[in-house]
């Protein structure tokens, strides 16, 4: 008998089959079983019971679903997971693969497409290969896009008329990025007008739903000492400033542009502060996660913001040196699922 007073399941897609994914996915389920329910794995059981088992003992058996709604009633200290996608082939640990890359995917999109209908309350996805993904065909090289993708076809709409945002998030600090998985080049030519007020207005909405009220924003600039008056550079007097000028004309709590090689310091040192900012907005990939992995990865959550759906991740990648061994930290997977129960209500 299914319990729905406890509202709808957490999808956890498990990730590449030949990362440390599953077997984070089976620790948590194996370690913190009272937290874990109303949560079932999305992957293969195959795949599932290889990294349960690869955990030693106490032993975690493998709990088939027939539908989502079942996950509220699995037995406790069991792996819960709804076998939607199916191994056509066996894959190391360890080594990249198309097969690896197929399996990962289509659990991603299950997910993602069963949140968008309603049937689970929020998408944990464990961590991808992006050249496994390119190697299954797959034409997005990460998650956000590919969420992105699978919102804009159930929406109706052009990918780009749904506008998505990463977010990697810790104890100690937020940052949202602008650009997200593209060459330093390209990133630099997004740092346009419009993507930057979109970031903001993406950013406020988001963190106002989190937080319970409207976030303080810090913005970084993109040259350094955020362009020295224009010494370095001209983008923050004719692109960033004008669009924070913008976003603060639209109510949102906007500052900066602020030099980005001291702001992420005030942002952590001011965090919870009356004067002090929750998040930093980011230009580009690696100046906003930098410095929040450099805090630490172990409690690291990846939030893609302006989805339809919730949709949380862990802040590391496949670990494939790690796949296999029973030594792989869940701890930031953990976090995820408590970041998605956050944003799911």
């Amino acid at each position: 008998m299914n319990d729905s007073s406890h509202g709808l399941p957490i999808a956890i897609s498990i990730g590449d089959p030949a990362g440390i994914g599953p077997e984070t996915v089976a620790r948590l389920f194996r370690d913190h079983a009272d937290e874990m329910r109303g949560c079932f794995a999305v992957g293969d059981t195959v795949v599932l019971r290889r990294a349960a088992a690869c955990l030693g003992t106490p032993s975690l058996p493998v709990w088939c679903l027939d539908a989502a709604a079942e996950a509220w009633s699995s037995p406790s200290r069991c792996l819960p997971v709804l076998p939607v996608v199916q191994a056509r082939a066996p894959v190391a640990w360890g080594v990249i693969s198309a097969e690896a890359g197929r399996q990962a995917a289509e659990a991603v999109v299950w997910g993602a497409r069963a949140a968008l209908r309603g049937e689970v309350a929020a998408l944990v996805t464990a961590p991808l290969h992006k050249e496994a993904l390119s190697a299954a065909g797959v034409d997005f090289p990460g998650h956000t896009e590919l969420l992105q993708s699978e919102a804009a076809a159930f929406l109706g709409r052009p990918v780009d008329a749904v506008p998505v945002r990463m977010m990697l998030a810790n104890t100690e600090l937020r940052t949202v990025l602008v650009s997200i998985h593209m060459s330093l080049r390209r990133a630099l030519d997004a740092v346009t007008f419009d993507n930057v007020l979109e970031t903001l207005r993406i950013s406020h909405a988001s963190l106002s739903r989190l937080l319970g009220r409207a976030p303080r924003l810090a913005v970084a600039g993109l040259n350094p000492h955020a362009g020295e008056g224009g010494l370095f550079g001209r983008e923050e007097i004719e692109t960033i400033g004008p669009a924070i000028a913008a976003a603060r004309a639209e109510g949102v709590d906007a500052a900066g542009p602020f030099a980005p090689d001291t702001i992420f310091m005030r942002a952590r040192a001011g965090a919870g502060k009356p004067d002090g900012f929750d998040a930093v907005i980011a230009m580009y990939h690696d100046q906003g996660l930098i410095p929040v992995k450099y805090l630490g990865i172990e409690d690291g959550v990846n939030v893609t913001l302006g989805l339809p759906l919730v949709r949380t991740s862990p802040d590391h990648g496949t670990a494939f040196d790690l796949a296999g061994a029973g030594r792989a930290d869940a701890s930031s997977l953990l976090a995820a699922v408590r970041m998605a129960r956050q944003l799911a209500g």
